[in-house]
């Protein structure tokens, strides 16, 4: 083609006939070229597409004939005109943009030449694709801007070891610049007078196995400051493997190898009881290793102010007997006079410096010329012994020396304060603080040497354990001074009573534990009854006067247990049988009490479970009007359990048991959300159920996220915050917890209302009933109980009631069996019964059929709003 449309432009036919074969010529070099080639004609029009070409655009050579070259390339500006374009792309190695008929786009090199044909001018294009080498070139200087941004100094040297690159990290770290590395190897540079001199004949070794080295080396920046650096050098090798070069990243690892070395190893010396001497000798090698322009001497001082060597391992042992034994004073060199100051001082030149007059005798001949000595002060301030630092020129502390002498004089001091340390440390592992009384381990130890003696004599012997009772109460209504003030009489007590040869410890919080050697049971009750006694005794806690009482258990040996764990586990048993039974009395263990205990803990596991499954139930109890309108005041949720295997098991068995298990929390939530589903269920279904009352655990107010979750449910649910009250005891009333008041406010403001439990029972205070958002009273069913047999009981009922209606509160009456107790609580106008009377509790099916029998209907008011004094 190529030739028909050159011929037809030729004039003559030998003309003609040499154009021709010149067309014929360039026809096959363009064909057969492997770049892609193609022809533009004076027109800028596409005359010749060779097969390199048409692999190139993806297209074939008729598609593109007679089409202008703009179409196949654009020049990396845009051009005004094709003349233009045609200049821009005119030479060598022309960056361009490649356009495909498909529409995409490619990097391409262009390389284009003007040939003259006859009268007319032609453009030839070459063009190859170069945006792999574009992708690779971003790719190279996204890494190098990585590398750069790196703290490691990164460098690459050639295989005879020229540094050709080194990032901003190296110039930072290093001092050095890559015009100032030109012609020199790296070690050279760096090495310093105590750098490794075997590093480049290590590294030789390395890359002649073909291996990398990783080491730490001393090395030294350009301003000659030593630092230790974490070297990994790896040599790069080509296909054929040879050696291209290497690739070389240092890391700072001065602070590092000061604290984790130094530090660390000396730490666990202490641990591990090391003399004194050798912990101050690891201290100075380790200092010398870690800079070894340094020479390192720790001395201590006396009671007499004289100076004992303890430690210079690289100094004469004839220096070290000179100095020992030399006093402190203000002309005593510089060790002496730090000493004697109570400050560091620096000697530059030991030389001249008249502070060494009388002892550079000592120093001089061993080449020392400059000294930086620190007094080693304990604790409170008592000059303990001096860390001196010596150099073999004149010259003072650089930084890596100031933080050595930091780190040093920190774990010198730990060091020579380690016995009077050592004394306290027995004291604190060995002693409770609080009462001076052995601990649990002191006290083991000793009980176990006696049961042993007990033992060899044929002998008995007992253990009790003494619990107080209500302790938590003291502390909470009277705070913690009050109830550390109370631990420390009753363990006085306790040492007044049981002297001798009996052994009394502090197990716990406010457990006490005893061993009363060659003691039969019938001694032991005789000393539980004194020990009860003696604790009874009323006790001063700042203005107030306390009552305490405590419960204890007590286990015989050998009978209950031969060794001590045993027994006290056995006392604590029977300890909690006492507790349960009322307290201020002991028990004797019982093989009975060993089952109970099994027991409660498949009890607990049973429990966790039966919440995992959701296997325990609601049944809801009503609360009715105190007239004689059938009015239903609203239900009060109760948690049951079934279980498959053990039967019915009452919430008097197992609430206790996730108290002591730290279930009772999770069980509480549960039951909310349960009796909120219910209450949405009644609200779908139209029956009239005013509210629902579920008992929520002191543990749960003391949680900050409590009034989001009960709002979270009532939103849940569809509910309002009437549809909704929570009982709560008079212990969360009473909690100092402030997260306690922030979720009785919280609940307060978003209209749930709050019931206060059993009252009657505790210690309320009214000051805290009236200044709380309390909305409701539930008179305790022991008064209700006790209605038909004792006035008190009448009185007290009817008492409580006027409070309620003083502060604006409705009462619930619980309790009620009889209709002889209906009767007089009726008479006494109570606004709310609840008992068996009127009905048990019952699965919500029951309670629904219940209502419809009985003709119970909704209470239109719900009683006034608490009177709240913020």
């Amino acid at each position: 083609m190529l030739g028909r449309t050159l011929s037809s432009l030729a004039p003559g036919r030998d003309a003609r006939a040499t154009t021709a074969s010149s067309q014929d010529s360039l026809w096959q070099v363009l064909e057969q070229s492997v770049d892609a080639a193609f022809v533009v004609d004076a027109r800028h029009r596409v005359v010749l597409f060779n097969p390199a070409a048409e692999a190139l655009w993806g297209c074939r050579r008729e598609d593109v004939h007679g089409l202008p070259f703009t179409r196949l390339l654009a020049a990396p500006q845009t051009a005004s005109s094709p003349e233009a374009t045609l200049a821009a792309l005119t030479g060598s190695h022309r960056d361009a943009t490649l356009r495909r008929p498909d529409g995409s786009e490619i990097a391409c090199s262009v390389s284009m030449s003007r040939m003259e044909v006859g009268t007319h001018a032609f453009h030839t294009a070459f063009v190859r694709d170069t945006s792999e080498q574009q992708r690779q070139l971003a790719r190279l200087r996204q890494l190098s801007i990585v590398v750069d941004s790196s703290d490691n100094a990164i460098f690459i040297s050639s295989a005879d070891r020229e540094v050709v690159y080194v990032n901003s990290g190296f110039t930072r770290m290093l001092g050095y610049r890559l015009e100032e590395l030109r012609g020199i190897r790296p070690a050279q540079l760096l090495s310093g007078p105590h750098t490794d001199p075997s590093l480049d004949a290590r590294i030789n070794r390395a890359i002649s196995a073909g291996e990398g080295l990783q080491t730490e080396v001393l090395l030294y920046t350009k301003s000659g400051r030593p630092l230790w650096l974490s070297a990994a050098i790896n040599p790069v090798h080509d296909e054929d493997g040879a050696l291209l070069g290497l690739v070389s990243v240092l890391s700072d690892i001065t602070r590092t190898k000061m604290h984790q070395v130094l530090h660390n190893k000396v730490l666990d010396a202490l641990v591990h009881e090391w003399a004194v001497t050798d912990v101050m000798t690891l201290i100075c090698r380790e200092v010398e290793h870690i800079a070894p322009e340094l020479t390192v001497s720790i001395i201590t001082v006396d009671s007499e102010g004289l100076m004992r060597t303890l430690a210079s391992p690289s100094l004469p042992e004839a220096w070290a007997r000179k100095v020992d034994g030399m006093a402190i004073g203000p002309r005593a060199g510089v060790c002496g006079a730090a000493a004697w100051r109570g400050r560091a001082v620096l000697v530059k030149d030991i030389a001249s410096d008249p502070l060494c007059a009388n002892t550079r005798h000592l120093t001089s001949p061993l080449g020392l010329r400059a000294c930086w000595t620190h007094p080693i002060k304990s604790s409170s301030g008592r000059v303990l012994g001096t860390l001196s630092f010596y150099y073999r020129e004149n010259r003072g502390p650089d930084e890596l020396h100031e933080r050595l002498a930091d780190t040093c004089l920190h774990l010198c001091s730990l060091t020579l304060e380690r016995e009077q340390t050592n004394e306290r440390v027995h004291q604190l592992a060995f002693y409770d603080t609080l009462t001076g009384l052995p601990n649990r381990i002191m006290f083991s130890a000793k009980a176990e040497q006696a049961l042993a003696n007990v033992a060899q004599a044929n002998g008995t012997a007992a253990v009790l354990f003494i619990d107080l009772d209500r302790f938590k109460r003291v502390n909470d209504a009277q705070g913690h001074a009050a109830g550390d003030g109370l631990l420390r009489d009753v363990a006085a007590r306790l040492s007044e009573e049981l002297g001798g040869i009996n052994i009394v410890g502090r197990q716990a919080g406010d457990e006490f534990v005893a061993v009363l050697p060659m003691c039969s049971a019938e001694q032991a009750g005789s000393v539980a009854e004194r020990l009860l006694g003696a604790i009874a005794t009323p006790t001063a806690a700042g203005l107030m006067t306390l009552h305490p009482s405590a419960s204890i258990g007590v286990a015989m040996f050998p009978d209950d247990g031969r060794d001590i764990d045993l027994l006290v586990r056995h006392a604590d048993m029977a300890m909690y049988r006492a507790k349960s039974d009322g307290g201020g009395g002991f028990r004797f263990f019982s093989v009975d009490m060993n089952r109970l205990a099994q027991e409660r803990v498949s009890l607990e596991t049973a429990l966790r479970d039966a919440l995992r499954l959701d296997q325990l139930q609601l049944q809801y109890q009503p609360q009715v009007g105190g007239g004689d309108e059938r009015q239903l005041y609203g239900v009060e949720a109760l948690l049951r359990w079934h279980h498959a295997d053990l039967g019915v098991i009452p919430p008097s068995r197992f609430v206790p048991v996730a108290e002591e298990c730290g279930l009772i929390a999770e069980l509480s939530l549960w039951v909310l959300r349960q009796a909120c589903k219910q209450m949405a269920d009644w609200r779908r279904r139209g029956i009239d159920i005013p509210r629902v009352s579920v008992n929520i655990s002191a543990i749960n107010f003391r949680e900050p996220a409590l009034s989001l979750q009960i709002a979270g449910l009532l939103d849940e649910h569809g509910l309002s915050p009437d549809d909704l009250t929570l009982e709560i005891t008079e212990s969360v009333m009473l909690d100092p917890d402030p997260d306690v008041l922030e979720n009785i406010e919280a609940i307060y403001v978003l209209g749930v209302r709050l019931s206060l439990d059993d009252f009657g029972t505790g210690y309320s205070s009214l000051s805290h009933l009236h200044r709380l958002p309390i909305s409701e009273l539930k008179l305790d069913q022991s008064f209700v109980r006790d209605i038909d047999t004792s006035a008190i009981a009448r009185t007290l009922t009817s008492s409580v009631l006027r409070i309620g209606e003083s502060l604006g509160m409705k009462v619930v009456a619980e309790g009620v069996e009889t209709e002889s107790q209906h009767r007089f609580l009726t008479e006494q106008r109570f606004p709310v019964l609840q008992g068996y009377l009127f009905s048990p509790p019952l699965l919500p099916a029951p309670l629904e059929h219940w209502l419809t029998e009985h003709r119970y209907t909704a209470a239109v008011e719900a009683g006034p709003a608490p009177v709240h004094a913020t």
